[in-house]
């Protein structure tokens, strides 16, 4: 991992670059950002949406603050099954289609993996965070906080591919009043080959 810390005078007070070894973007990297100084304030819970479309869930990767509902919905003409056995949050959907059950509570952080117990190949990722911020990066690997409060932060990453254990290649910025704080971590081990379904997902193009 690589961590070069940038002060400039900018309007976006915070931006982290993800990269692979070979200076390459990664796009759709998950990056949370933790408050170190004071009490850290988790962003309010939202109400999100995985549907199932074509036989497959969308979006395949979703990130929410910790006490956010997700609803699932079936949108196609076959049924599903959605179920998740992670630690950070297990339940099962029995087959249904047409109908919607209540939406599913998501009060502990962690990587949540979700599939359907009729088509093996159905795959998505829910991360659920603490951090006062949080997103994805983007086509050039770049996520910005346009309005990060002053202070110090650690810096999280996670992807489906990455090989690094969660947590690993976590890092430290300071964001001082009036000042851009410019993160640009290396992910140096290659990413794990891609899910072999036929099915493409948001994080194989690599």
């Amino acid at each position: 991992m690589l961590a070069n810390f940038l002060l400039e005078a900018s309007a976006a007070p915070l931006r982290v670059q993800v990269q692979l070894s070979d200076g390459r973007p990664l796009q759709g990297v998950v990056v949370t950002a933790h408050a170190l100084e004071g009490a850290n304030k988790p962003s309010p819970p939202v109400k999100a949406v995985v549907d199932q479309v074509d036989l497959a869930f969308a979006p395949d990767l979703s990130v929410i603050p910790v006490g956010s509902t997700v609803e699932f919905p079936n949108s196609d003409v076959t049924s599903h099954q959605v179920y998740s056995f992670s630690s950070a949050r297990r339940f099962q959907l029995p087959l249904y289609r047409g109908k919607m059950y209540p939406p599913v509570l998501f009060d502990k952080p962690g990587v949540v993996t979700l599939g359907c117990n009729i088509h093996d190949d159905m795959l998505a990722y829910v991360l659920v965070t603490d951090a006062q911020y949080y997103g994805r990066t983007g086509s050039k690997g770049e996520w910005t906080v346009a309005d990060a409060a002053a202070g110090k932060y650690r810096i999280d990453v996670w992807h489906p591919r990455m090989r690094e254990p969660v947590g690993s290649l976590a890092t430290e910025v300071q964001i001082k009043e009036g000042s851009e704080a410019h993160v640009t971590i290396e992910i140096t081990k290659a990413l794990r080959p891609g899910p072999i379904t036929g099915r493409p997902h948001s994080w194989d193009a690599y």
